[in-house]
């Protein structure tokens, strides 16, 4: 039985790290979103005793209100998380992740300092990762005449 390979027959291997890399930053923005995810219905990690900043916090403070945002988060970390963990629709999965990931950086760059070198690793593995995937993001950005046949 022999299976495709990304390389072509006799053409160069990949090299240990480009093969494994994908796969370790999979696990490793798939992981804790996971468990962020579950933590926003379970509530297993205790809160921080930290004060936000007076606007972060009513910003925070705005979105438990709402009643229907922070599950909906939850429930995006832990899908996404998910997807990533078990390496299915991974360019799905990041697509989803992406506006979370806007707001995160903007939340952390406006409103609250102390989480922004997180968010910009969470940010620079979401970029390699996309990076990695880009073919699957190409058609994205093919204007297509409107009303052509897409046949």
């Amino acid at each position: 039985m022999t299976f495709a390979t990304a390389t072509p027959p006799g053409g160069p291997r990949p090299s240990f790290l480009a093969r494994f890399l994908p796969a370790i930053a999979r696990i490793l923005l798939g992981l804790p979103l996971t468990v962020f995810g579950l933590n926003g219905f379970l509530n297993f990690i205790p809160q921080p005793e930290v004060t936000l900043p007076e606007r972060a916090a009513a910003f925070v403070g705005a979105l438990v209100a709402s009643g229907y945002m922070m599950p909906l988060i939850a429930g995006t970390h832990l899908l996404v998380g998910l997807l990533l963990l078990a390496n299915r629709a991974v360019p799905l999965a990041l697509v989803v992740f992406a506006p979370f990931m806007v707001h995160s950086v903007a939340f952390h760059l406006f409103l609250e300092r102390s989480g922004l070198p997180m968010a910009f690793v969470f940010l620079a593995v979401e970029l390699y990762l996309a990076w990695v995937y880009r073919a699957s993001f190409r058609t994205l950005f093919v204007p297509v005449p409107p009303f052509a046949s897409r046949n």
